[in-house]
């Protein structure tokens, strides 16, 4: 399993991605699952990942791939005019990956993987998008200013609860890292490293880029703290009355 949230605020958008897999509780494994393309000045597209490992890294190489190679390069995740047209690049590739890989009848839900792809293209605005395993994808709003794939249940409480549009990108990676935190702590099959990712509006260029590793001090600092308000709290309120 894994745990990923891209998430939009009024000054950009903000990724987050755990790097953890595994095919049983004795063969876990580390993979990156957070793919960059920047074209400085002109676009920067951040792809995050979940589901069917083998998948999910012929969907990124696909796409790489076609945007380095003269002869493949249409289609080209580096061409495309808009990000809806960008969606749309990365759910037909994913189902071109899927359809070759479900052959001799094999059921095609074993080969499944959903994405989140945010970022910006000169002319547009910053979007952030959520892929299905069926290529059909839907867009943040207002409404849904947050998109999450993988182990979502135990982190998004807190996402729920203190997103703000005009959070700032410090206030923003410490929500998300509580939103990890949780979720580490709940499920086994979600870890450490975690790769964060924030892209401010109108840059065309990555904006703070870090690894965060288990023994990271602020990451630590923030785990530590999140449980003690959360013991603190707790003993705040009332007592039930039978």
């Amino acid at each position: 399993m894994t745990y990923c949230v891209g998430l939009k605020i009024g000054s950009g958008l903000v990724f987050m991605s755990d790097t953890r897999t595994n095919a049983g509780v004795d063969n876990i494994s580390t993979f990156r699952k957070m793919k960059v393309w920047e074209r400085p000045d002109e676009r920067v597209i951040v792809l995050l990942s979940a589901g069917n490992l083998a998948t999910t890294q012929a969907v990124a190489s696909l796409l790489d791939e076609r945007s380095k190679a003269p002869e493949e390069r249409t289609p080209s995740i580096l061409a495309t005019p808009s990000m809806f047209q960008t969606a749309r690049l990365v759910g037909d590739t994913l189902k071109e990956v899927i359809r070759q890989a479900a052959t001799g009848g094999q059921s095609a839900d074993a080969f499944g993987a959903s994405f989140i792809l945010g970022g910006q293209i000169r002319g547009g605005e910053p979007r952030l998008f959520l892929i299905y395993p069926e290529g059909n994808f839907i867009e943040a709003g207002p409404d849904t200013p947050f998109f999450q794939i993988g182990e979502t249940k135990y982190g998004k409480p807190i996402l729920i609860r203190a997103h703000e549009m005009d959070l700032s990108f410090e206030e923003t990676a410490k929500l998300l890292l509580v939103s990890f935190d949780s979720t580490v702590k709940s499920n086994l099959s979600v870890g450490l490293p975690l790769d964060l990712l924030c892209y401010p509006a109108d840059s065309f260029k990555v904006g703070h880029q870090k690894r965060i590793e288990q023994d990271d001090p602020c990451f630590r600092a923030i785990s530590d703290g999140w449980s003690q308000a959360l013991r603190s709290a707790f003993k705040s309120l009332p007592d039930f009355e039978f």
